[in-house]
């Protein structure tokens, strides 16, 4: 059974910054793209940033380009975000999943999700 699991979020002030983790069981990671997706209250999900299974490629939403870094670790079977100059506008729910293929923003391609980590940023 595939299981992802997001931890690291929590509150802090804006320009702050925040490391999200996704780990993973049931499934070896480096066979697969992973990516980051936010979903605000009342809005939609949204791609944050994604990964090749190698790391070598990265892609990010232009909201969150040059402040946020998406890596992996394929030995310890977990990918990150590194979340720095947290504006208030990043406040969400964020979750992990994987792709077979790199998958960008097409959330359909993307088979398990963990569960999410709250991130609440105040002004």
């Amino acid at each position: 059974q595939v299981q992802l699991v997001e931890s690291g979020g929590g509150l802090v002030q804006a320009g702050g910054s925040l490391r999200l983790s996704c780990a993973a069981s049931g499934r070896t990671l480096s066979s697969y793209a992973m990516g980051w997706f936010r979903q605000a209250p009342g809005k939609e999900r949204e791609f944050v940033a994604d990964i090749s299974r190698r790391g070598m490629l990265t892609h990010y939403a232009d909201s969150v380009k040059g402040r946020f870094t998406i890596s992996r670790d394929n030995a310890k079977n977990t990918v990150y975000l590194q979340m720095n100059n947290l504006k208030p506008e990043d406040t969400a729910v964020y979750y992990c999943a994987t792709s077979p293929l790199i998958a960008h923003q097409d959330a359909s391609r993307y088979d398990y999700w963990g569960q999410g980590t709250q991130v609440t940023v105040s002004s």
